[in-house]
């Protein structure tokens, strides 16, 4: 404050003698100076001006300045301070918060103050102390945030538990209001065990723990899976304290995975090894267990620093083996399984835990390779015949063989040799095809062996699996249960009557089948092939004979032996030229003996010679010799 407003009684008195002073002074300017004259008003207090107001001095209006001042609170914008309701309206509280104007609040503000009344103390937060209107701005929501904010803070910093209440559901959690201010609570931190419906918690009242705190954005995320997971901790030291191996707990399975199992023991997880759930094999756990379900287990082994606790099923019960029953022996039948399936043979479960191994051996009393995994499949079930037991080693070796008598103790009777049969084929390699004659009794046909005329490169060009072919018994090995078959055999071998059709030099119509870098195979009648080398394949034009195309070949080769046919048809159009050459040659011979024998007939006729017979003559022996000259040259 400036200024004072003090009324003085004197004050018009004052007022007036002050005039008239002022004027005595004026008018006596210019006049000479004389001692003052002492009046009844010399004690008029200049300093009571004509608004009836006394000015102060500058140390008494900074005292009176400083007193006025401390009747009002210092604020600040953004501050908490405690207010007083002065009244309310039906839409606002008057807060006096000791400064120089009171504040108005929305009652909306003050809802959880269902009994709110004139005199109450209530905390606010100062917004600004003076906006555009000159009013005072206040807000009690602000201040509850941060009067919770600072309290998350805090017991973020302790670790306090805290309680709030759910009030909804959003995206990938919960909103918690703690405090009475909105935190969030992601549905991994609900519990231990996963939560698909938030619903059930909203309206809830619960503990928590602060988590993490953002002090950027004041953002806050609560816990209270942390909770449970103290708690779970606390019972997981215990209980892992009194753990010994061999001890039997009942525990509740709480999550199923491929490999095995998890167990709650109260407090403590453990894992159960599909291996150890039970004696026979199992290729998911869900064929024995289920989610919730209660069941005892005994503690395999347990680390403390890693805290893992290996469990078993199985082991509360004895090993099949040691509780084998009489009716499993050797020599006995039992029927089992198909468990596991391997190149070398298949294991029969005969009892859950007890296997036994058909090699591939004791599949069939066939010699021929035959394969496990296409004669076996998962799950089936198969009688066998045990052939040894050994309880120590718990081993088994079954046969499915044996179930029948043994097809080769008889087999000169039923098969003998150069007998034909009907047979399927089984199996086809590239050096035969192995033809099965009766249920395990079967040989194979060489690829030789398959047609006496045609070569192949393979035996599945003539036939395929599954087939059936007729054979010929070649030869029986009884003892390594092998029998040596034939096809081509069921017919004679052409060979022998097709010498004479094929002789060398003679000449056949052929089709080229095949043409490679060597040469070219033939068809030629009769269903034989022939094969002509590169070199006898050139036309007389220059070119060559190429595949599919039609000629004619002459033999130069007839191996009955090794069922081998050689052609040319080079060799044909070369002949030719030198059977030309031959015939004129022969021509010019001939002509050379007519005329000598012209020549004697002439000399036996004359007795004597004349001149003009010596001329004939002469003429004569100049042909004879023109004829022997180009005889000669032909020659050479």
């Amino acid at each position: 404050m400036s200024e004072n407003n003090i009324v003085n009684s004197n004050a018009e008195s004052q007022e007036s003698a002050a005039v008239e002073t002022a004027g005595v002074a004026t008018a006596t300017t210019n006049a000479p100076v004389e001692a003052p004259v002492q009046t009844a008003h010399d004690d008029f207090d200049w300093s009571i001006d004509k608004r009836n107001v006394a000015a102060y001095s500058k140390d008494e209006k900074e005292k009176y300045d400083k007193v006025y001042d401390n009747t009002f609170v210092t604020i600040n914008d953004n501050t908490l301070i405690k207010g007083i309701v002065v009244g309310l309206t039906k839409t606002d509280v008057v807060l006096n918060i000791g400064f120089k104007s009171d504040g108005l609040v929305s009652l909306n503000e003050f809802r959880d103050l269902q009994n709110l009344a004139v005199g109450d103390e209530v905390e606010v937060m100062v917004v600004e102390k003076e906006d555009r209107d000159g009013h005072l701005n206040l807000s009690r929501k602000q201040a509850r945030v941060t009067r919770a904010w600072q309290r998350i803070v805090e017991v973020h910093k302790t670790g306090e538990v805290i309680t709030g209440t759910v009030t909804s559901k959003t995206k990938g959690g919960l909103i918690v209001d703690v405090f009475g201010m909105e935190t969030f609570l992601p549905g991994s931190q609900i519990d231990v065990k996963p939560v698909t419906d938030y619903d059930q918690f909203v309206n809830k009242t619960m503990e928590f723990k602060v988590v993490k705190v953002n002090e950027t954005i004041k953002n806050a995320v609560v816990s209270h899976k942390a909770l449970i997971e103290s708690d779970i901790e606390a019972q997981r030291a215990e209980i892992i304290s009194k753990l010994e191996k061999g001890q039997v707990l009942e525990g509740t399975v709480k999550n199923i995975t491929d490999f095995g199992a998890f167990m709650d023991l109260g407090g403590l997880d453990g894992l159960l090894y599909i291996t150890d759930i039970s004696w026979g094999r199992i290729s998911h756990p869900t064929e024995v267990l289920k989610l919730d379900q209660k069941i005892n287990v005994v503690v395999l082994d347990f680390d403390d620093e890693k805290k893992r606790i290996s469990l078993g099923l199985k082991q509360l019960t004895p090993h099949p083996w040691d509780v084998l029953p009489e009716s499993i022996a050797e020599g006995q039948l039992v029927k089992g399984k198909v468990v596991n399936i391997e190149d070398y043979g298949a294991f029969l479960e005969i009892l859950p835990g007890v296997e036994g191994l058909v090699h591939v051996s004791e599949i069939t009393w066939a010699n021929t390779p035959i394969n496990a995994k296409e004669f076996f499949k998962l799950g089936d079930e198969h009688e066998a015949k045990v052939v040894t037991l050994d309880k120590g080693s718990r081993k088994m070796s079954l046969s499915i063989k044996q179930l029948s008598p043994d097809p080769w103790s008889d087999i000169e009777t039923k098969l003998p040799v150069s007998s034909r049969h009907k047979g399927l084929v089984k199996n086809i390699t590239p050096y035969g095809v192995f033809v099965e004659l009766a249920p395990g009794i079967g040989g194979m046909i060489h690829i030789s062996d398959l047609s006496w005329l045609k070569r192949f490169n393979h035996p599945s060009e003539y036939t395929k699996v599954g087939e059936h072919i007729d054979v010929v018994i070649l030869g029986i090995d009884k003892e390594n249960r092998k029998l040596q078959l034939g096809h081509k055999q069921l017919e004679e071998d052409p060979w022998n009557t097709l010498q004479d059709t094929f002789a060398i030099g003679s000449l056949h119509e052929g089709t080229v089948i095949r043409r490679d870098d060597k040469g070219a195979v033939v068809q030629l009648p009769y269903g034989l092939e022939g094969f002509a080398p590169n070199r006898h394949l050139a036309k007389e034009d220059g070119k060559s004979i190429g595949a599919d195309e039609t000629a004619q070949f002459m033999v130069i080769e007839f191996d009955r032996n090794e069922k081998r046919i050689v052609l040319s048809h080079t060799r044909i159009w070369e002949q030719a030229a030198v059977n030309e050459k031959e015939a004129v040659k022969k021509e010019a011979r001939a002509e050379a003996d007519k005329t000598k024998k012209a020549v004697k007939n002439i000399q036996s006729k004359v007795e004597k010679a004349t001149l003009g017979d010596l001329g004939v003559l002469a003429d004569l022996k100049k042909k004879m010799e023109s004829g022997e000259g180009d005889e000669n040259a032909e020659t050479n």
